[in-house]
């Protein structure tokens, strides 16, 4: 499955970028100086009759011009092995450089012989790795061995000819300014690759940012190609479609054969309305929209995935809004009457000159009194819902104190409450306060609508991770079930088939339930008793390993 996690530079990026500007250049520079020694090496002793390569002093050249390969090899190993430091090679391999190259001068007969012009070479690749102040030190350290060349032949008795001076003045005027124009291009090729990395940083987050969005999404979202290869799916919709950990994911066919057959039909007719669908691995209803991404002929498309019964539901919750509102506000107007019916009744019950007949009147009175006390406690709740806050619960040792509280005070025994959550790690994140009221109500229920006279009630609290990384808790009685009518609306608001229920108890667990991302939803299918599994959503791995 694809990560959710958001990655922000770190030092690979900074690694990359010191290749790009420092060792990557200093490796071409080396294989260079390799080549250029090579060409030096084998036009001197493949062609001695070259008189123009060491025709002053054959011997100082062809000496030069080996050790001078010598150190190419050693400077290439070095520059690979990076060792020494970046500064320190260049230093040396550009002052060795400038030194060889004046030294091959000399033994061809000063700056007449033409390879004064590999000083410029040396002098701009050293200055573009080594900007600024040594850039400005080799130019005159190059110029400086140009002038006492020319002085040594001098002295020497050699003769120099009538344009070396100017020659060797021009050359050492183009070596400052080789040296400030590299200096120059290496700061904007610098600041160009700060300004280009920087960018992509920002891009690169943003993408991943993209992704965490996606990723959180409650639709599920798959985008495929032209040949329905899946190119992106995030999480919800791999829960959606119930997908294992381990399944392939890289054909839409091999996902969800039946929206491979909707695509296939969205395409043939886009104006086709798609058709609710049950995924081969998945339990609930989905409803699938498509979208091209581009107009161009074999655009990637988008595919929005959505629960049919959610959409249903939350129909159902926009028509609901307004009643609530009004419900809210009749509940509390109540409460004042209903409090002065309750105490009226509470003095009429102590009164010593009723007889039996109203004493049970009066009984009767208190009771629905209360009972619609408890309607408009439930009312005022749903309206006055507090925030969620979620947590990681370890389910295991949660439900081992839910079930301590409901034997110390819910007058049961333990034998009639069991527990199986596997793996014994399971976690996941919900409101404890809110996820304790949505437990207790569909225990409760069940322990008062389960059993017989000759069999108890029992429960089993079921926690299990599905194979697409959720988790699920489900709650079974040992009851008769629920019929096909009473499943279709045993979630609606007011409905019971208690006499003495509110009708309000699944319609405000599953309400709690929406609000910490998780759905409440009645299994069907069993051969007995009843189950209500509550679905987690994935609690994101850096929560997971919390305590």
């Amino acid at each position: 499955m694809p990560a959710t996690d958001l990655r922000f530079p770190d030092s690979s990026l900074h690694a990359d970028r010191s290749d790009h500007l420092t060792w990557k250049p200093l490796r071409f520079l080396t294989l260079y100086r390799l080549l250029l020694a090579s060409l030096i090496v084998s036009l001197f002793f493949m062609l001695p009759s070259l008189s123009s390569l060491g025709g002053q002093a054959p011997w100082l050249f062809g000496s030069v011009a080996v050790l001078y390969f010598l150190f190419a090899l050693a400077a290439g190993f070095a520059a690979r092995r990076r060792r020494p430091a970046f500064a320190v090679q260049v230093f040396v391999q550009t002052l060795v450089d400038v030194v060889a190259i004046l030294l091959l001068v000399h033994a061809s007969g000063g700056v007449g012989s033409g390879l004064g012009i590999l000083l410029v070479l040396a002098i701009a690749g050293g200055a573009l790795l080594l900007p600024g102040r040594m850039a400005y030190f080799f130019a005159a350290t190059a110029s400086i061995g140009l002038l006492l060349e020319l002085g040594y032949r001098t002295l020497d008795g050699q003769g120099i000819g009538s344009g070396d001076l100017t020659r060797t003045g021009l050359l050492g005027f183009g070596l400052f300014a080789t040296a400030i124009l590299a200096s120059f291009l290496a700061r904007r090729i610098r600041e160009t690759e700060a300004l280009a990395e920087q960018r992509g940083v920002d891009l690169a987050n943003l993408a991943r940012l993209n992704e965490h969005v996606i990723q959180r999404l409650q639709s599920g979202i798959l985008v495929v190609d032209d040949q329905d290869r899946i190119r992106l799916i995030n999480d919800t919709a791999w829960i959606m479609l119930g997908l294992p950990a381990d399944h392939p994911a890289e054909r839409l066919a091999q996902v969800s054969p039946r929206l491979a057959e909707q695509l296939a039909a969205w395409r043939a007719d886009p104006d086709r309305t798609a058709e609710s669908f049950q995924p081969a691995h998945g339990e609930a209803s989905l409803r699938a929209h498509f979208t091209p991404l581009g107009r161009v002929r074999g655009a990637a498309t988008l595919i929005f995935l959505e629960d049919a019964a959610l959409l249903e539901q939350q129909a159902q919750q926009l028509k609901l809004a307004a009643l609530g509102r009004l419900t809210a506000s009749i509940a509390h107007e109540i409460r004042n009457p209903l409090g002065a019916i309750s105490h009226a009744n509470q003095l009429l019950a102590e009164s010593a000159h009723l007889d039996a007949d109203d004493r049970r009147l009066s009984e009767i009175i208190a009771n629905h009194a209360e009972r619609v006390n408890t309607i408009v406690e439930n009312v005022l709740a749903l309206s006055r819902r507090g925030r969620t806050e979620p947590q990681p619960i370890r389910l295991a040792e949660w439900l081992a104190d839910f079930r301590d509280e409901l034997v110390r005070c819910g007058g049961i025994t333990p034998d009639r409450l069991t527990l199986e959550v596997e793996p014994p790690d399971l976690t996941i994140s919900f409101d404890p306060n809110q996820l304790h009221q949505v437990v207790w109500n569909l225990v409760q229920n069940a322990l008062q609508h389960a059993g017989t006279e000759a069999q108890p009630a029992a429960v089993t609290l079921s926690a299990r991770r599905a194979e697409a990384g959720a988790a699920w808790l489900d709650v079974i009685d040992n009851g008769r079930g629920i019929d096909a009518e009473g499943q279709a609306r045993i979630f609606e608001p007011f409905y019971t088939t208690a006499g003495q229920g509110t009708g309000l108890g699944l319609y405000l667990a599953r309400e709690l339930c929406e609000a910490n991302r998780a759905r409440l939803n009645y299994v069907p299918g069993r051969r007995r008793g009843a189950c209500f599994r509550i679905s987690f959503s994935r609690v994101p791995a850096m929560e997971a390993g919390r305590p």
